[in-house]
């Protein structure tokens, strides 16, 4: 019985590249891939972003009560910052498992909701990653806000370079700065297009609400989420894949594996 060899493939861009900006970012196919992945797979994000808003939601509610409740939270600065932080640190590592299925989906490997739970070895750097990323962001927002405005899209992919690419914290924040600034306008109007067309979701809310049947413009909203939502991870999946790339190994039947992912 022969043994099944493997080989290591490259798919989309690597590190290397990014770095001398030598990637090519196509707006309107990229929105236009990320859709179509949309329309295919879009179950697991969307169970994966339940999960993750409810444990967001249960650790919002402890720690409220902890603090004397959630108006006691809402009146005091100081709390409010600290009950954001321990959220952050409580979701974050849950969350990049639905960003990696956004990368899954871009490289074509099907995924499913317990990917949330994949990645939490590597859970403490993520949640560092992502307190460090809110600090700066929040203080370029207040620096003018255009710095701020910079940072959210620059570091818009850093989380799965820790997990994917093993990075640390800060070499991620570093690594994310200098290949994005690259093609930084051409990111910024892919999430431009994504935010406008979650604002045009919320003009039912607003219109219906003025007939009384503001159930229904939530409905609608919701609805039309649950296509938005996975729309913006699988995009954001497919930028990851052409500016950093990944590793899969190919095993002689056809068969993609991918060993590293969990191994991350």
């Amino acid at each position: 019985m022969s043994e099944e060899k493997s080989a290591v493939v490259q798919i989309g861009g690597n590190i290397e590249s990014a770095l001398k900006g030598d990637y090519n970012i196509d707006v309107a196919a990229v929105l236009r891939e990320g859709w179509q992945l949309t329309l295919a797979s879009r179950l697991a994000i969307n169970i994966g972003l339940i999960f993750v808003m409810l444990l967001g939601m249960c650790t919002m509610f402890v720690v409220s009560m902890y603090f004397g409740g959630v108006e006691n939270v809402l009146q005091d600065q100081q709390a409010s910052a600290l009950a954001n932080i321990i959220v952050t640190l409580v979701v974050y590592p849950f969350l990049v498992g639905v960003e990696m299925m956004g990368i899954f989906h871009a490289v074509g490997i099907k995924t499913h909701p317990r990917l949330v739970m994949a990645f939490l070895r590597r859970g403490s750097w993520v949640a560092i990653t992502a307190l460090l990323t809110s600090t700066l962001v929040a203080l370029g927002l207040n620096l003018l806000i255009v710095p701020g405005i910079f940072l959210i899209v620059a570091l818009s992919l850093v989380l799965p370079l820790v997990v994917e690419k093993r990075l640390s914290p800060l070499k991620a924040i570093a690594l994310s700065v200098q290949t994005t600034r690259f093609q930084w306008f051409k990111l910024f109007s892919i999430y431009g297009v994504l935010l406008g067309v979650f604002v045009l979701l919320t003009l039912p809310i607003v219109f219906l609400s003025r007939l009384d049947m503001a159930v229904v413009g939530i409905a609608l909203f919701i609805f039309g989420m649950t296509y938005l939502a996975p729309w913006f991870y699988n995009v954001k999946g497919i930028l990851y894949r052409e500016i950093y790339g990944m590793q899969l190994s190919v095993s002689s039947s056809g068969s993609t594996g991918n060993d590293n992912y969990f191994a991350a």
